[in-house]
């Protein structure tokens, strides 16, 4: 007796999928609930649990194949894991690797990662060709002995530099001749989505950026009095982003614009604060949204950006994360950017980029002294937004944060 595995609703408007990759072989034992495959949406990746405890049955796609929700891509056979031995161990070891990209290199990492017998999830296998490791010389610490990127991330740290002869294997071709190879990887739908929303933007909004300067002193400072404190009640770090996120909502307050869409012919004005929190993913970048962030406490926020980052590296996101969002808050400063113009997300009309923190001369009643800037910019439709709104919100943000006694006055 079979059970058919069939796609799940993926969310609302979401038709289809990629099925990325077959987590379980045929033959193997599968619980239920278990995760037995990989779906790619324009959105987030998602996992299929099995419906039923039993024996992974045969494959109905393969992996790569654009799957519509309610169909059958495989099935799940009654039996026991010792009758199913057999089967698993005789199962091609190809079927792992269907939808591995072509190519035209014979680097031996990624061909360990790619030909890997070993259940890999996108983002891990991603990782794994990234950092050039072979997977089945890692032990995985995850469920049933899968990998985590945090055993991935730990054996590159560890790992010896490649040895001359693992160079001259690895690409003996280019050492005699000097040719020079290409590598070509199908786009993934995310990426796919991410490329036509921005274009979209560029294309459709009349888009500008305004910049300022803020001196971080007050705030270092505070959190400098205050993390460990801060940490022991409410069990979370005080970050940057809970200032920011308050200086955000008092500027709405005065320039709602900034928070607020552009409709067909008429301007919908939200009386709520939602910040979609750029965050950095194995596919690409994504946006999870804070809901309500302007009734939120700085523990709220911090509480609610720390599980959405975790969630963007495991790969475990949901549609309803990243759904809605009226104001987007990027901070390139985390990988080093001193400044950058920012893209809106849309249907938003604003997003504010931070950047990183450095010890800058500036001048403070006449005396040349040192202090912690930071540049932040406002990228915005100009169809909405006029530039002194954009300026006026920016300044109300930069007065924030060098003065947070502001954000407890509402000032």
């Amino acid at each position: 007796m079979s059970t058919q595995v069939k796609v799940p609703v993926l969310g609302e408007s979401i038709t289809e999928a990629t099925l990325g990759q077959w987590l379980k072989k045929p033959g193997e034992a599968v619980a239920i609930d278990e995760p037995i495959a990989s779906l790619e949406t324009d959105k987030v990746a998602v996992e299929v649990p099995s419906p039923v405890a039993g024996i992974m049955g045969a494959y109905a796609v393969e992996e790569g194949a654009t799957v519509n929700v309610g169909a059958v891509i495989g099935s799940i056979d009654a039996g026991t894991a010792v009758a199913a031995a057999p089967v698993a161990a005789s199962a091609p070891t190809a079927a792992a690797a269907a939808v591995a990209p072509a190519v035209t290199t014979t680097a031996a990492p990624a061909a360990e990662a790619e030909n890997s017998d070993l259940p890999l999830s996108p983002a891990v296998r991603r990782l794994v060709l990234e950092l050039g490791i072979d997977p089945s010389k890692i032990k995985g610490t995850g469920k049933d002995g899968r990998l985590t990127k945090e055993d991935v991330v730990a054996a590159a740290k560890g790992a010896p530099a490649p040895s001359a002869d693992a160079t001259v294997t690895a690409a003996p071709t280019t050492q005699a001749t000097g040719a020079r190879q290409e590598e070509r990887v199908k786009m993934t739908r995310l990426r796919q989505t991410i490329a036509k929303r921005l274009k979209s933007a560029q294309d459709t909004a009349a888009l500008l950026t305004t910049f300022n300067d803020v001196d971080m002193s007050a705030v270092m400072e505070a959190r400098a009095t205050y993390k460990d404190l801060f940490e022991k009640k409410h069990g979370v770090r005080l970050g940057f982003m809970g200032f920011f996120t308050k200086a955000v909502a008092l500027a709405a307050r005065d320039v709602p614009s900034v928070n607020a869409k552009i409709e067909g012919d008429e301007i919908v004005y939200h009386n709520y604060l939602d910040v979609s929190v750029a965050v950095s993913a194995p596919n690409g970048l994504v946006v999870p949204v804070v809901r309500n962030a302007d009734a939120m406490s700085f523990a709220q926020i911090e509480k609610a950006i720390g599980d959405f980052g975790a969630k963007a590296k495991a790969g475990t996101l949901t549609m309803d994360d990243m759904s809605g969002g009226t104001f987007t808050i990027s901070n390139g400063g985390v990988f080093g950017s001193l400044m950058s113009t920012p893209i809106i997300n849309p249907p938003q009309s604003a997003v504010l980029g931070l950047h990183r923190i450095e010890d800058r001369a500036v001048v403070r009643d006449g005396q040349v002294v040192v202090r912690p800037m930071m540049y932040v910019a406002l990228s915005y439709d100009h169809r909405l937004i006029d530039g002194r709104e954009a300026v006026t919100f920016l300044k109300i943000v930069k007065e924030a944060i060098e003065d947070p006694t502001r954000l407890l006055i509402d000032l």
